[in-house]
């Protein structure tokens, strides 16, 4: 946005400063964001061995009939992905398996959880860390709070729990563990029947997420990469507003005397060697023939703008201060009538610009 260089209040000259700040900040957690970016990418059933009948025949014919999963649910409301229809194709067959094992003669110990209680069974939960049985895995199966299955793994490997809880608890000459082992070598028959299904499922699945992954990667990209672009007209911006308002600082700011030029002559030869540098460096930015050597200075402060003068002026008071408070000092060469100078806001404004310019080169080298 062009800005109008007619002269300007201190106070709209302030509220210019200020709001040229506020946009700094936002543009530094932007430029945090984008940098934090590209550093990162550089990506046992049971019975009591001493009963021969502990659980009632109940309802095994219908047990699995119209179990809904989550991603069947999914389906009638027609919000799955390919990969859920596939799944959901899979979980049908999984239940057509379980509705025959369910339906065969043996099964009916297992259908509903044992009931440990009632059948004096004190001893169960000291062999079965997780009990199991066929109307858990039907009500997680149909599950959809997020709690239900995710794949048909996770249904076979409970309904192998269910048998093999039966054979830990109860011995093998007991009917319940060779119904149990019975049912399991039929359930794992079927099984392998439909693994190679199963197996090329999660194959393919596995290959369409590290397909969606690179995408969103690639998304990623081209979303940090607009955001660079973006920041970087953004900072152009601000140092084109930034040297606008040092145009305006030049003919709002007074011009120092020729008692301070004296005392900013001598407080620069109180810099380090790499704040000297610094200081140089400020003329020379605004000076094209300025031209110093390690070994000799020549600085005529008659020949320099009043801006680069208050820039110094700025910097070589700050530089002293750090470098005093570094060296466990205190910085005490400061001018009381200085400080009690009534056009002392015109020279804070002036300041202010030199340090949002500064702010914002750094900003810029990102």
């Amino acid at each position: 946005m062009a800005m109008d260089l007619k002269p300007y209040h201190l106070e709209n000259f302030q509220n210019t400063v200020d709001q040229i700040q506020t946009e700094v900040d936002k543009l530094e957690k932007q430029v945090s964001e984008v940098q934090q970016y590209y550093g990162s990418s550089g990506n046992v059933q049971g019975n009591n061995s001493k009963g021969s009948s502990v659980v009632k025949e109940k309802g095994r014919d219908k047990l699995f009939a119209g179990t809904k999963t989550p991603l069947q649910d999914a389906s009638a409301s027609g919000t799955e992905n390919p990969a859920a229809k596939r799944m959901q194709e899979l979980m049908r067959q999984f239940s057509t398996i379980l509705r025959q094992i369910t339906q065969h003669k043996w099964a009916w110990p297992f259908l509903e959880p044992v009931d440990v209680k009632g059948l004096g069974l004190h001893d169960y939960y000291e062999y079965i860390d997780k009990p199991m049985d066929f109307s858990t895995i039907k009500s997680k199966m149909e599950a959809k709070d997020g709690t239900g299955y995710k794949n048909v793994r996770e249904i076979y490997a409970d309904v192998r729990l269910i048998f093999k809880n039966a054979m830990k608890y109860n011995d093998e000459k007991h009917d319940v563990h060779v119904m149990a082992k019975t049912l399991m070598e039929k359930f794992e028959e079927k099984w392998l029947l439909m693994l190679p299904k199963v197996a090329e499922e999660e194959k393919r699945q596995t290959e369409e997420e590290s397909q969606a992954q690179l995408e969103i990667h690639r998304a990623q990209e081209m979303t940090y990469a607009k955001m660079t672009t973006d920041l970087s007209n953004e900072l152009n911006e601000v140092e084109i507003r930034l040297k606008q308002l040092r145009e305006m600082a030049i003919k709002n700011c007074r011009k120092l005397s020729a008692g301070e030029k004296k005392s900013l002559a001598a407080d620069i030869a109180r810099l380090s060697a790499e704040n000297l540098i610094r200081a140089l460096e400020i003329v020379a930015e605004t000076n094209p023939n300025f031209r110093h050597t390690e070994n000799e200075v020549e600085l005529d402060f008659n020949a320099q703008s009043d801006y680069t003068l208050w820039r110094l002026k700025l910097f070589v008071k700050r530089a002293l201060e750090d470098e005093q408070k570094n060296s466990g000092g205190t910085f005490g060469n400061q001018n009381t009538d200085e400080k009690r100078n009534n056009s002392r806001k015109r020279r804070d404004f002036c300041d202010d610009s030199a340090k949002n310019l500064s702010k914002t080169r750094k900003l810029s080298t990102f």
